[in-house]
């Protein structure tokens, strides 16, 4: 390795931060709770949960998803508002969101705090492909599904173990307030085929992903232009990873929503 390198990764070890409080919290304090849960996750979505199910009916869980939509409907409006529900959040966020500011450290706890929160929804957000595979929906759970949901959770306390950066506050309102859409999208649908005739906007919720990822990767631009006080190897690693995300979802949207050829 040259010296380049080791200087680079040199950097990113001194930028890693350390708090006694944040790395006490649940599912922060070792990475092994969340390693369990993600292979558990694996190998029920893609092996046993497909080998139980094979010769049986799908379930029929309409209201566990209903409720599940619901809560999650909730949750993350609950996230989204987090943040601007003490307006002096909401002031240091847009005065600070380059160069934190260390002094107002009870302004900075409550953005960890929300960064938790929102950590924990990337978890519960895993029981959309377990409903996917107990309703036989096998066809739904592709590489970008399963790929996505994983990398968030990690990203989400990876971040929140050595990162610890303020700036985490602008992804997780925007992606908050995305997964609200989502979730309400999905809680109507899944009120049956009266409510689903009425739900022109599905390919609309596509959209607004693939914005969200083209507004990250103008962020991340902005953080490397300006200098900001931020891990350069984290916004790196976040930039290649939005990247692969807005190339995975514009290839879904071209695939699922390009208009078809007439048959002649």
């Amino acid at each position: 390795m040259n010296e380049t390198h080791t200087n680079i990764f040199q950097q990113f070890y001194n930028e890693l931060k350390s708090d006694s409080t944040i790395d006490s919290w649940p599912l922060v304090n070792s990475p092994w709770p969340i390693c369990i849960i993600l292979a558990l996750y694996l190998t029920f979505v893609l092996k046993l949960g497909p080998k139980l199910m094979k010769n049986r009916e799908p379930m029929n869980i309409k209201y566990l998803i209903l409720f599940y939509n619901l809560m999650q409907t909730m949750f993350n409006s609950y996230i989204f508002a987090y943040q601007f529900i003490r307006p002096e959040i909401f002031n240091y966020i847009w005065n600070h969101a380059c160069h934190p500011d260390n002094t107002k450290s009870n302004i900075v706890h409550e953005l960890h705090i929300a960064s938790w929160y929102f950590a924990i929804s990337k978890i519960i957000d895993l029981f959309d492909t377990v409903f996917f595979v107990l309703k036989k929906k096998q066809s739904h759970i592709s590489f970008l599904h399963v790929y996505h949901h994983v990398n968030m959770v990690i990203t989400c306390f990876v971040h929140l173990r050595f990162i610890k950066s303020e700036n985490a506050a602008i992804g997780t309102i925007v992606n908050s307030f995305v997964h609200v859409a989502m979730y309400s999208y999905y809680f109507l649908a899944a009120l049956g085929p009266s409510f689903q005739k009425h739900l022109w906007w599905k390919k609309y919720l596509t959209r607004i992903q693939i914005i969200q990822f083209i507004f990250g990767i103008l962020y991340c631009v902005s953080l490397f232009v300006f200098n900001c006080t931020y891990s350069k190897l984290f916004i790196a690693y976040i930039l290649s990873d939005v990247l692969v995300f807005l190339y995975l979802f514009l290839k879904f949207y071209k695939k699922t929503y390009k208009p078809k050829g007439k048959i002649q």
